[in-house]
């Protein structure tokens, strides 16, 4: 199975965000999502986790960063960065900042991160 990033549905669409989500991929239990996202230079998803389970995602993800740089900051205070060609996992407990334009893709726990993003669009409408 293949697609294009463009026919992932797109989940988020607002300025600095857009998060496309693929439910099922590979996975006919429903288990794991494949993500495509894009964030803006600045876009810090701490105060849109805010509510949530210690202010974090709660999913944990495994992906590769396409172009950009990241700050993951996690809920023990401690922080890396992940630039351009990095492949990454990020425990449960994290939040994210882009510090340049990044695109990445992420495969996730489909239950824990579907509900990330449902109070993500919750916040962002709250807005």
């Amino acid at each position: 199975m293949h697609i294009t990033k463009d026919s992932i549905p797109t989940r988020i669409d607002v300025p600095g965000a857009t998060a496309r989500q693929l439910e099922d991929f590979g996975d006919a239990h429903g288990t794991i999502g494949a993500e495509y996202f894009s964030f803006g230079a600045g876009t810090d998803l701490a105060p849109l986790l805010a509510g949530l389970d210690s202010d974090a995602c709660h999913a944990p993800h495994w992906g590769y960063i396409i172009s950009g740089d990241l700050t993951v900051t996690y809920t023990d205070a401690t922080t890396e960065r992940c630039v351009t060609g990095d492949v990454f996992h990020w425990p449960a407990g994290h939040s994210v900042r882009a510090e340049a334009d990044s695109e990445i893709i992420l495969f996730s726990p489909q239950h824990e991160h579907g509900e990330v993003l449902d109070h993500v669009q919750r916040q962002i409408l709250a807005t």
